[in-house]
C-alpha cells in the first residue's frame, strides 16, 4: 500500500513538474511571438486604410473611439483621421461591425471629406463561402453591387427593401449587414468631434 502510494505522488510531482515546465514553455513562446503577431496588425492596418482611402501618401493624423448606441447596445467605432503629406483633410477610415449570417461582420470604410465613400475592405467574417462571402467583391467599385462613391447620409439599403444597392444572390441577410456596417461607419465618422467640430456626446443609431 505504501508503496502504491509512494508510486502515486511520485506521478503526482513528475505530472505538475511537467505542467509547470510547459506553461513556462509557452509563456516564453507566446512573448516571442506578441511583438511579431502585433507588427502584422499593424501592418495589415495600415494596408487596409491605404486601400480603402485610395491613396499612399497619407498620415492617420488622429484616431479617435466614437461610441454610439445601436439597438440598444451601446459600440465602439474605431475613426481613423486621414490627411496627406502637406496635412490636406482626407477624410476618414472608419471600423464598423455587426452581425451578419453567419457571426461578426467587420468592415473598414475610407470616406472621403463629404463623406462619399472611397472603398472598403472586410476585416472579419463568418459568412458562407460562395455566398455572403461575396461581400468583399460584390459591393466594389464597377460590381453588381457597387457603393463606391455613393453616400449613406441617406441610408444605403438593398433593392429588396426599396433601396439602391443590388444584395448579393441568395444572401440577402449578410447584404442587410454589410450595408448596416457601412452606414453605421459613416454615422460615426460624422458623429466624431474632430471630423467637424461636433461635440463629444454620442448620437442614437437607429437600425436600418
Amino acid at each position: 500500500m505504501k508503496k502504491l502510494e509512494s508510486s502515486l505522488l511520485n506521478m503526482a510531482l513528475v505530472l505538475t513538474g511537467v505542467a509547470v515546465v510547459m506553461g513556462g514553455i509557452l509563456a516564453f513562446v507566446n512573448h516571442l511571438t506578441e511583438g511579431p503577431i502585433q507588427q502584422q496588425k499593424e501592418k495589415a492596418l495600415a494596408d487596409g486604410i491605404k486601400a480603402v482611402m485610395v491613396c499612399n501618401d497619407l498620415v492617420v493624423a488622429n484616431t479617435d473611439e466614437v461610441t454610439q448606441n445601436v439597438d440598444g447596445k451601446e459600440l465602439t467605432y474605431t475613426v481613423y483621421e486621414i490627411k496627406d503629406q502637406q496635412g490636406k483633410d482626407l477624410g476618414a477610415a472608419v471600423e464598423s461591425a455587426t452581425m451578419g449570417f453567419g457571426g461578426n461582420l467587420k468592415v473598414l470604410v475610407g470616406f472621403d471629406p463629404e463623406g462619399n465613400i472611397l472603398g472598403y475592405t472586410l476585416l472579419e467574417h463568418a459568412e458562407t463561402p460562395g455566398l455572403g462571402a461575396k461581400a468583399d467583391q460584390w459591393f466594389q467599385k464597377g460590381q453588381k453591387g457597387d457603393i463606391i462613391g455613393k453616400s449613406p447620409a441617406t441610408p444605403l439599403t438593398v433593392s429588396k427593401d426599396g433601396g439602391q444597392v443590388d444584395a448579393i444572390t441568395a444572401s440577402t441577410i449578410t447584404s442587410r449587414a454589410f450595408l448596416k456596417a457601412v452606414n453605421n461607419a459613416y454615422k460615426a465618422y460624422k458623429s466624431d468631434p474632430a471630423a467637424d467640430g461636433q461635440t463629444g456626446a454620442s448620437e442614437q443609431v437607429k437600425s436600418e
